[in-house]
């Protein structure tokens, strides 16, 4: 294996100057291979022909550049012409053209040059780029090869035709769309559905869509979507039984009658079906989606990333040294809001994303969804930005625009933007510009913010009764077959409004890869042995600072990193939270579990201390000594070095976990408190996706928390918050079905099992890890080979060994870190009748592990909490009710006063604090 490497990276050496991106690997780590350049000229004839006639060509171009400005691409425009349509750029006679002369052309129309008249080619260029109801830019692409692609297709779009029986089934698609909205408006009046009406035609954008991804071979289309025609959507085109959303607005649950789930709104259900295509099979999910417009769409990105692992797709192929790319069978496509788009930065977010190794889904299909108004606020007002799509041009996407009155411009640019996503695997996007026939729900007065549109939009007819129309004029489908559609379809909404109240919704959890999992028990915690032979335990700890020998090794890390690892493994002893942390991954690895372990600089870990991945000092290529570790069953590490965000960063992560329950799927925040950018993610599916949804995850959220004098953003990751976010109760035992867990270990053992236990476990939760930073390298915090051994499990609770029992007057209940001070601060004290006990679970909370504890404890007279946090922040306010309801003792407090942040910025101030915070329970 190690020989291997070397030979590879000999292999690519003549090839590195080709390589797009480095990435401190030019052989490629698993999840990421580098991909050469592709290399493409401009034929010959064309480039004379350009050259022969320069100012012709910038003509052209200027047509490529401007020509969109022009477009009628607003369905409802109530702007005044300005002369715009007058542009010198577009004039001839700006390149020095006369009218009636005759010029030669390449590269436009693809073919040959061809001879035309000056005015026969503006007529033709203004068709293409002006006239028609889709407009395109893309000249802000900086590849040659895509310029050249984008325009030679653009420029033949016209020339796809759609068949009669095509036109046919996209009117029945659009009218069945419309009689759904129709139909929920008159028996379901008060309800906020989100209509699509005056969107219909994304139906068409899903109609092409199905039907270009089977022939493509693909598998698998992962979709997000906010509300709207989120339900007409499911209902006409994705297979969703009607009966499931009418139960749900008789007031019944959209799960099966013996699941205890909180459920959520009709707006934001779930349909993930195996449609039928021309005859082919084709996999259809949507994930999730809260009222956080934009939220979704990270999640949707790494739950495509997640069946492009199983399916091994790209960088996952370790069989083939071929530099396959993302997306092969699994496409990503997302839907958004105008306003959304533009205002939310977790699109920004999103978009740096794409083309990040560990991140990369071969491209995503973007369609915005422009309803030209968010909420009630006008475009102009929502922006700076003349297109709500202009935050495409950051990732050089192309964008085209198309007026959502012509589903058949919209087919086709579908169709184009499609091949484009398959021939660069990048990012595209089409703009459809449409409208919202009312507010932002339906129980809203649009006309009071926006009185000219909404006039505009209320004179005018619907998109599916303009195209029936115009179908009819052509004789294609007639206005008596159109209104036999609607009729059959509004009778079969009226049938299944009838079986609503008998509808039983199917399962639509723990299947396929979730088979043999199950909830969490609701009325008892469960123990897991997570132990290994420490001879395994042992090997692989080795493996994880094993490295080539022609791989220049930082010489610091050499002596202390590898040779201190290899020291502590032999002996057995100060294993530290590192070498835990790999011993937990490798081992897992072994089982043939793949890990992900994705944040900011997580390779080498904020504080230096992890180096699951080492840096040659010569040529700066990337190595990841366990996944050369050799027998097992194949289990990979991904170290996904993450761009500068949380929010996106976190969500993808979440996509990752929602889908597959046999990946460990861990994301590190540099420090706690940049959780706190991402609280979107946290509020709306981490903690709360399985009671709304009932979908599992077991994401694992290390955040690094201690006050070690490093001011406000740097203490504290909010345990608070997580706390209040669980649903514990304060009046009976938790049992493992509480929302999130949360633990605060103090020992590397004990992180070494928790990490484990969320693969050993029959049913997924995710955790949050109040995570160290001085207990990385402190002597006193370190554990033993038998703290490893198999019948060894994670402790929710931790008792004092190093007290009589029967000489104990006061028990201290800490968690975390600050135990070493206040065990030091014992010992200097002489102190023999205090018992220091590690509350290691904070939820669920371990009511009989705590008792057991405290039975042994027969003269006490006093029980104090101590905590480092401030008292309105921390565990004190979890904790306190907890403990005096079902312990049924009174809890002092000793910690921090109430502040407004989390620590002092002051140093004296912090050094007294620590003092007084340390000494206060020993003095009570």
């Amino acid at each position: 294996m190690l020989r291997n490497f070397a030979s590879a990276r000999s292999k690519l050496a003549s090839n590195w100057p080709r390589l797009q991106r480095n990435y401190h690997s030019k052989v490629g780590v698993w999840g990421y291979r580098p991909v050469a350049k592709r290399i493409f000229k401009v034929p010959e004839e064309v480039k004379e022909s350009r050259n022969a006639q320069g100012n012709v060509y910038r003509w052209v171009e200027a047509f490529r550049q401007h020509g969109h400005k022009l477009a009628a691409v607003n369905p409802i425009s109530i702007k005044v012409s300005s002369g715009q349509s007058e542009l010198q750029e577009l004039n001839p006679a700006f390149y020095g053209l006369q009218t009636q002369q005759t010029v030669r052309t390449a590269g436009l129309l693809s073919g040959p040059a061809n001879a035309q008249n000056v005015a026969q080619l503006e007529q033709l260029l203004r068709d293409i780029y002006c006239s028609s109801s889709a407009s395109a830019e893309f000249v802000y692409v900086e590849d040659t090869e895509e310029r050249e692609w984008l325009a030679k297709n653009f420029e033949s779009l016209s020339e796809r035709q759609l068949q009669s029986t095509e036109r046919c089934e996209i009117a029945e698609l659009l009218i069945k769309s419309q009689a759904w909205d129709n139909f929920m408006a008159l028996k379901f009046p008060t309800v906020k559905r989100y209509s699509g009406e005056g969107a219909e035609s994304m139906l068409a954008f899903f109609w092409q869509l199905l039907r270009d991804t089977v022939q493509a071979n693909i598998e698998h289309v992962v979709l997000a979507m906010p509300h709207r025609g989120r339900t007409s959507l499911q209902a006409v085109l994705l297979n969703m039984r009607p009966a499931k959303v009418f139960r749900k607005l008789s007031g019944a649950s959209e799960f099966a009658d013996d699941i205890e789930a909180m459920s959520d709104v009709i707006s934001h259900f779930h349909v993930s079906e195996q449609l039928q295509v021309l005859g082919r099979s084709i996999n259809f999910s949507m994930v999730r989606n809260p009222s956080h417009l934009e939220a979704a769409n990270p999640v949707a990105m790494g739950k495509t990333r997640s069946k492009q692992q199983s399916r091994r797709e790209g960088a996952f192929n370790t069989d083939s040294e071929s530099a396959e790319p993302f997306g092969q069978r699994v496409l990503n496509v997302i839907l958004h809001g105008d306003a959304a788009f533009a205002g939310q930065g977790i699109n920004q977010e999103c978009l740096n994303m794409a083309y990040v190794p560990h991140f990369e889904v071969g491209g995503s299909l973007h369609l915005i969804v422009n309803n030209q108004v968010g909420f009630t606020t006008p475009g102009e007002r929502g922006r700076s930005t003349e297109y709500t799509s202009d935050l495409a041009k950051t990732i050089q996407a192309p964008v085209f625009h198309v007026n959502g009155d012509d589903p058949e411009a919209l087919i086709r640019i579908t169709n184009l933007a499609f091949r484009y996503q398959r021939e660069f695997r990048k990012d595209v996007f089409i703009d459809l510009n449409c409208y919202r026939r009312w507010g932002h729900n339906e129980v809203d007065d649009p006309t009071f913010t926006n009185p000219l549109v909404y006039k505009i939009v209320h004179q005018r007819e619907s998109v599916p009764d303009m195209y029936a129309a115009e179908l009819a004029k052509q004789g294609v489908l007639s206005a008596d077959q159109a209104q036999q559609m609607r009729e059959q379809y509004m009778s079969y909404l009226n049938e299944e409004l009838s079986l609503a109240p008998s509808y039983q919704p199917p399962p639509s959890y723990f299947e396929q890869q979730w088979a043999g999992l199950q909830l969490a028990p609701a009325n008892e915690l469960t123990y897991w042995d997570t132990g290994l032979d420490y001879g395994l335990l042992h090997w692989i700890g080795q493996q994880s600072v094993s490295f080539p020998d022609d791989f220049n090794i930082h010489p610091h890390l050499l002596k202390t990193f590898v040779q201190g690892r290899l020291k502590k493994l032999e002996a057995g002893a100060k294993i530290d939270w590192a070498t835990a942390e790999a011993l937990a991954i490798g081992s897992l690895m072994y089982q043939g579990h793949n890990v992900r372990l994705s944040g900011e600089d997580v390779g080498r870990g904020t504080f230096s201390h992890r180096h699951a991945m080492l840096v040659d000092q010569q040529t700066n290529e990337m190595y990841v000594p366990l996944n050369h570790m050799e027998g097992g069953n194949g289990g990979k590490l991904e170290l996904a070095h993450s761009i500068l965000s949380e929010e996106a960063v976190l969500g993808f992560e979440y996509g990752m976990a929602i889908d597959n329950p046999q990946n460990l799927i861990i994301w590190e925040a540099q420090f706690g408190d940049f959780a706190n950018g991402a609280q979107i993610i946290i509020d709306a599916f981490i903690v709360s996706g399985e009671t709304k949804w009932m979908e599992s995850n077991a994401l694992v959220m290390l955040l690094p928390h201690g006050y070690d004098g490093a001011a406000s953003e740097h203490s504290s990751c909010r345990i608070e918050r997580f706390l209040q976010l669980c649903d514990s109760k304060e009046t009976a035992p938790d049992g493992d079905s509480v929302n999130i867990h949360v633990v605060n270990p103090t020992t590397p053992a004990q992180y070494y099992h928790v990490l484990r236990r969320q693969l050993a476990r029959n049913f997924r939760k995710p955790l949050v890890v109040v995570a160290p930073k001085t207990l990385l390298r402190l002597p006193a915090a370190t554990s033993t080979h038998e703290d490893f051994q198999p019948g060894t499990l994670f402790q929710n609770v931790i008792g004092d060994s190093t007290v009589q029992p029967e000489q104990v007057r006061k028990v201290i209940i800490c968690s975390g870190r600050h135990y070493y001070n206040l065990v030091e601060e014992r010992a200097k004290r002489q102190i023999q009748d205090t018992a220091i006990v590690r509350l290691e679970s904070l939820c669920p909370f371990p009511v009989q592990e705590l008792q057991a504890q405290l039975a042994q404890y027969g003269n006490v007279q006093s029980f104090v909490w101590s905590q480092e946090e401030h008292r309105n922040m921390g565990a004190w306010t979890f904790v306190r009710p907890r403990f005096e309801n079902l312990i049924g003792k009174q809890l002092q407090y000793c910690g921090r006063c109430e502040a407004p942040t989390p620590a002092t910025g002051i140093g004296k101030v912090h050094k007294r604090e620590v003092d007084e915070i340390v000494a206060a329970p020993f003095e009570l």
